[in-house]
Parts: structure tokens; sequence; C-alpha cells
């Protein structure tokens, strides 16, 4: 009888560690949970996150915060089924934060750099935004090309045609608008003072039609401006860096002195993009104590089928409407809503 008890302890023992040893082996996918918000206006390691100099610059009395998702690679079959049973996390296949083909480190790394020109677009957006554009400089004229004599290093392409240039993208689109030897009306400013000339496109090797410069942007503004933010990736804290651009250098308090979070990807015209973890995001926002939550319009449906209690989500598709969002919640009317549409 004593043997028979022991044996029955052992094979309870084994069959638990084996149950331990299934529950803890690693399997194919991820946790997506809410990770940290951090507040565009506020610091971070003690220094300001936007960090503005050569000018006066306002204090809010309240947050604009920017959300992210926290991701756990190398789980086990316990940590999934438990991300599988939460309101809070997902669990997604391995190989859909981490391509194959590719290291962890390589998609941190290019997740960095996505984040770094995240913030280079919300200071474009911004600066647009405060009145300060985009200026198109000719960096060098092509010798022999159809500029020659025409425009000059330095000088800024202001017009194609009678349509304005806001952009180096723009000006190449509309050079290529027209066929080969079509004839433009290009204007520009040298030294302050304005001018226009007639250009006629060639294209080399039955290329695009070009106007024969090398172009390249500035965007001049009285001040030193400078995004500190680590260790965190990807383009999604755009519109919430851009809006605190705007709030520091505006004397309006965009906040009302309320704390609102958001996401969304920001390109230089101001226009707002879709982010993946809306429901972490969410999640991650509420915690951080915000009322309202800006949602790109093209993230609304995911946004409203995951909605949590007491968070408005404002939907906006571009810098002007997320500031008249912020307005009318200053201004107690109700912004636009996400419809799930």
């Amino acid at each position: 009888m004593r043997r028979r008890g022991v044996t029955v302890i052992l094979g309870a023992l084994l069959t638990a560690l084996l149950a331990y040893g299934v529950f803890a082996a690693p399997v194919p996918y991820v946790v997506l949970g809410p990770g940290p918000t951090v507040d565009t206006l506020g610091q971070d390691n003690g220094e300001d996150v936007i960090q503005i100099s050569g000018i006066d610059t306002s204090t809010s009395a309240g947050q604009l915060r920017l959300t992210t998702v926290g991701v756990r690679p190398n789980v086990g079959l316990r940590e999934a089924v438990a991300g599988w049973l939460s309101d809070s996390e997902a669990v997604v296949p391995y190989d859909a934060i981490y391509p194959p083909g590719e290291t962890r480190e390589e998609v941190e790394e290019r997740n960095a750099e996505d984040f770094a020109a995240s913030q280079t677009s919300a200071e474009t957006a911004a600066l647009r935004q405060l009145g300060y554009p985009v200026q198109v400089l000719v960096r060098a004229v092509t010798p022999d090309g159809p500029s020659v004599g025409l425009l000059q290093v330095d000088d800024v392409v202001t017009s194609v045609d009678g349509t304005p240039v806001s952009s180096a993208t723009q000006l190449t689109e509309l050079v290529r608008a027209e066929p080969v030897g079509a004839t433009l009306t290009v204007g520009y400013t040298r030294d302050d003072e304005p001018g226009s000339t007639e250009i006629t496109t060639r294209a080399t090797d039955g290329g695009p039609p070009r106007i024969g410069i090398e172009i390249t942007e500035d965007q001049p503004h009285p001040f030193e401006l400078t995004i500190d933010l680590d260790e965190i990736g990807g383009p999604s804290a755009g519109l919430m860096f851009a809006l605190g651009i705007i709030d520091k250098i505006e004397t309006t308090d965009l906040t009302g002195g309320k704390i609102i979070a958001g996401t969304g990807t920001i390109d230089h015209e101001g226009n707002v993009g879709a982010i993946g973890g809306i429901p972490q995001k969410l999640v991650g926002a509420r915690s951080a104590g915000a009322v309202a939550f800006l949602v790109p319009e093209s993230n609304c449906a995911e946004a409203v089928a995951n909605a949590v209690p007491d968070l408005p989500l404002l939907r906006v598709a571009t810098l002007d409407e997320a500031l008249t969002a912020l307005e009318d919640l200053r201004g107690g009317r109700e912004p636009t809503l996400c419809d799930g549409g």
C-alpha cells in the first residue's frame, strides 16, 4: 500500500512537471498589451520631450499623451492563453511583428527610424500650421539643362503654371504632369524679389520630363526645435508631437486643462494616417486618465469595436481637424466622433 501511494504521488508529480513544461514551452506568438503613454508637453528622464529655444513658450494646464503598444515576444503557452482570454491584450503570430528573414534587432532598428521620421513630419506639419511654410530651393542647376540661365542656386521655387509649390514632391509632380517638351511658367523668389520664367521640359533616355534642377527643402523659423524621446518606435506618435509643438508655441492651451490622448501618423502636409494597436492604446489612454482620444479616421471602426468606458473617440483626418476637435472640447461643444463607419 505504501509502495502504491509513492507510485501515485510520483505519477502525479511527473504529470504536473510535464504539464508545466507544456505551458512554459515557447509558442510562435507574441502578446500585445497597453504600452506606456507619454505627455508630449511634459518631461522624459528629466528633460522636456519637446524642447524649444529662441522664443517664449507657453505652459499647458493639461496633457497631450501619445500612446504605445507593449510587445512581449518569446511567450509560453500559459501567457498566450492568458492573452487570448484578456480584454486588454492581443495574441498575434510572431511573424506578424518580426517578419521572416529579419532579426528582432533589424525590426527594432526600422521602428526607430520610423519614429525619427515621424518627428520630422510632425515638426514640418506643425510649423506649417504656425505660419512657417516649406520652401523648395534650387540646390544645383544641371549643366546644359533647360534651366541654365533661367534659375540659379538658392532660388526659391514658388509656383508652376500658377499652382503654388509647397513641397519638393509637389514640384516634381507638377513638372511631370505635362508631357516632355511642354513649356512651364515657373515662379521663383531670388534675393527676396519675386520673378518668373518659362522653362521647356526635357527627358533623358525616355525618362520623365525634367526642368534640369536639383532641389531641397527648407523651412525657416526663428527658433530651435528638438524632440527628445527614446525607447519608443514606429510612426504613430506624429499627430501628438505636432499638437505638442503647436501648444508650446501658441498661447492657447489646446488641452483646456484636460488629459487628451491620441495616436496617428502625420505627413508633411498634416494628413493623419492609420496605425496599429488601437485596442491596446485605448486601454493605456484610459489608465492614464485621458478624457478623450484622437483617432485617425481610418481607424474609427476598429476603435468603436474596442471602445472603453468614458473615453470619447474623436475622429480626425488632418491636423486641422484635430485642432478643431480640441477647440470644440474647450468650448463645450461635441467634437466629431467616430461612428464605426
